[in-house]
């Protein structure tokens, strides 16, 4: 991705993290808004170092469980915090505490794919989300062995 594309998308996801800050404030129990904040400050997580990236990531985790306090069965919110859970378990170094996270991106993809049986994009996160902790596991154990000169 090209420099413009990135900048473009930081001021598109700034500008929708605001709005959603400002709507918030007018009306706090809107789930729609909720999920739009938590999506913007996931998207913009991935622009940040990895203490801001985790401290975005936690802040649009909870703006996400917000959104289901006031609509539970919002499947939207539920994958977006199935990905939130998965970018958190990626910044995560310890495997024992990133396999929680992973654990509960699973089920919120699941949650997700439950609530909206057509939505293709839900079944697959939920099909990747199954796979991707072992895929981590097994790099790290590699990892941990150097091969002999």
């Amino acid at each position: 991705m090209d420099m413009e594309n990135e900048f473009d998308r930081i001021l598109f996801f700034e500008h929708a993290r605001k709005t959603a800050e400002a709507t918030y404030a007018k009306n706090p129990l809107d789930a729609d808004n909720l999920t739009r904040w938590g999506g913007a400050l996931l998207e913009l997580s991935q622009f940040q170092n990895v203490p801001d990236s985790k401290k975005m990531i936690l802040d649009a985790i909870s703006k996400l469980e917000e959104a289901l306090e006031v609509s539970p069965s919002k499947h939207d919110a539920l994958w977006c915090l199935g990905n939130a859970h998965t970018s958190h378990a990626f910044l995560t170094p310890d495997q024992d505490v990133a396999k929680v996270d992973f654990d509960k991106a699973a089920q919120y993809f699941e949650q997700a794919a439950e609530g909206d049986p057509q939505n293709e994009l839900y079944k697959k996160s939920l099909e990747v989300a199954a796979k991707v902790y072992q895929v981590v596991f097994n790099l790290n154990c590699l990892n941990q062995f150097s091969l002999p000169s």
